[in-house]
Formats: C-alpha cells, structure tokens, sequence
C-alpha cells in the first residue's frame, strides 16, 4: 500500500469514529458547540490534511472540559498524532527526495 493511501485509510475511519462520537456528544451530552466543530475539523482531515492538528486541539478541549472522559478522548488522540506522524513522515521523505 502506497503512503498515499495510508493517509486516506486513516483518515477516512478517523472520520467515521468522529461523526460516532458527535452523535454520542450531542445525543447523550447535549452538547453540541464544541461537538459541532469538532465533526466539521475531524471529518475534513482528507480534504485538507493540516486540520489533524485542530481536532487535536479540540479533542483535548473536550476532554479537559468534562465532555470525554479520558480513555475516550486518549484514543482518538492516539489516532490522531497517528496520522500526524504518517504526514511528517510523507513530508520528510519528499523533502529528501
């Protein structure tokens, strides 16, 4: 599998468990601001790459403001700077190339 396809794998489930975990947020939390951005930044991690960093940032918003607990909120951090080392990766080996 090509690097390529790597990053559109992850981020495509990435995207699927966020729009999973807005529905939980704004069913089960009543809470819908944060969730809200949250499903536009996660699911557009295809389209436009450099928002991994901001659902990293709102994933720990969420977390530090009572609406994930920690487990949750650390496995999708996990996923996240997943794919964030996947693209510093691509990105190193096209500026070495």
């Amino acid at each position: 599998m090509k690097k390529g396809n790597i990053i559109q794998v992850k981020s495509y489930d990435f995207a699927v468990k966020i729009v999973k975990l807005y529905k939980h947020l704004s069913q089960e939390k009543k809470e819908f601001v944060l969730s809200k951005q949250l499903l536009r930044s996660g699911t557009s991690i295809g389209a436009n790459i450099e928002e991994a960093r901001e659902t990293h940032y709102w994933i720990r918003l969420l977390k530090d403001t009572g609406f994930l607990s920690k487990d949750t909120a650390q496995s999708f951090l996990n996923d996240v700077e997943e794919i964030l080392k996947i693209i510093g990766s691509i990105q190193k080996t096209i500026r070495n190339s």
